[in-house]
């Protein structure tokens, strides 16, 4: 049986990806060896990582006065390297909480210096994206988090910021067009729509970098990363190799216009059977709802047994909502075809006319 995953992370990756990972792993460019056992250090390698920053620079559209990394400790440890990095000790930081991982960002940034939260939408449960807010000119940053995996929101548009701005893309990056090149820095977990778990892009604008002035330890200073070529220590080869390859699977599609009008195709499907489906309702009704995470409930929480049982016959994977909101949560990351989504919608048609019947 086909399975068709929509979770949330670690996620569906391109077929395509996965056999060419799966063929490196025994034997990588022909050396022998597998991807797992050459050094890091070894020129095929060293060509991997050249490429792997490169393809994130064609595909945003940044030049030479952006750096681009690859690192290790997830999104989480960015929450607390942005502001060790940006925040001065003495300065202040604006952050826009609209869900959990801002939630956590903020709280990190506050053991290192002052912040600001000048917008929230944590009065309804994260459930929309604040606008209208005013951004200060006297802080450092401002922090942004352009896709909600928990409460399925997204930033429809981005933010004319007088300071940098600091987005967190770690679920929609590669999704669709962003105004990377307005932006100071943004960062990635990579296990969404780039690659396994394992690494954590972090694109930043050079004259950002030593914004603190804090003398920071060697691992925690995008600066030492820099000059390491993103190899300061052992980088997670297979992490970055496969984001390497999906990258590149991004750009035979034909890059994030194509990704984006996919994405928006196969939200549509699915956001209009929600709406149209007398058994559900979306969580997001404010137009902020994500192409990536589309999140719903079911009306009579007595039909829930019944539901899953379908979506167990239909081989549909991973999409229980997060533990902290409950309901449904269906990840519709680049690599999900809209074929699984149209099974989706199938179950919850076919579950809505035994209802009736």
């Amino acid at each position: 049986m086909k399975i068709h995953n929509f979770s949330a992370g670690p996620a569906i990756l391109p077929r395509t990806v996965l056999e060419q990972a799966s063929a490196a792993l025994l034997d990588f460019n022909g050396t022998g060896l597998s991807l797992i056992e050459v050094s890091h250090r070894d020129k095929d390698f060293e060509g991997v990582m050249h490429e792997a920053r490169s393809a994130v620079k064609r595909l945003l559209g940044l030049g030479d006065d952006y750096e681009v990394l690859y690192l290790q400790g997830g999104a989480s440890l960015q929450f607390a390297m942005v502001p060790m990095n940006l925040l001065r000790p003495d300065g202040k930081a604006a952050y826009v909480n609209t869900g959990t991982w801002a939630t956590k960002a903020i709280e990190d940034a506050q053991k290192l210096g002052e912040v600001q939260v000048i917008a929230s939408s944590e009065d309804k449960n994260f459930s929309y994206i604040p606008t209208g807010y005013t951004i200060p000119k006297d802080v450092d940053y401002l922090h942004i988090t352009s896709n909600n995996t928990i409460y399925g929101t997204q930033m429809q548009s981005f933010p004319d910021s007088p300071v940098p701005v600091v987005c967190d893309m770690s679920s929609d990056i590669f999704s669709r067009p962003v105004p990377a090149a307005s932006m100071g820095l943004i960062y990635a977990g990579a296990q969404k729509n780039m690659g396994p778990a394992g690494t954590t892009l972090v694109i930043i604008r050079k004259d950002l970098v030593g914004h603190s002035g804090r003398r920071l330890n060697a691992m925690l200073d995008y600066g030492v990363h820099i000059k390491g070529q993103s190899m300061y220590n052992t980088p997670p080869v297979f992490a970055v190799y496969v984001s390497m390859l999906t990258l590149q699977w991004i750009e035979a599609q034909g890059g994030l216009i194509a990704m984006e009008k996919q994405n928006r195709a196969k939200a549509d499907l699915l956001y209009n059977e929600i709406n149209r489906n007398s058994l559900f309702r979306p969580t997001v009704t404010d137009g902020s709802g994500s192409l990536m995470n589309a999140t719903f409930v079911l009306n009579e929480t007595s039909l829930e047994a019944v539901f899953e049982g379908l979506l167990r016959e239909a081989g549909i994977s991973g999409l229980k909502g997060h533990r902290s909101v409950g309901g449904y949560r269906a990840s519709i990351y680049n690599a999900m075809p809209i074929e699984s989504v149209q099974v989706l919608v199938d179950v919850m048609q076919t579950l809505e006319n035994q209802r009736a019947s």
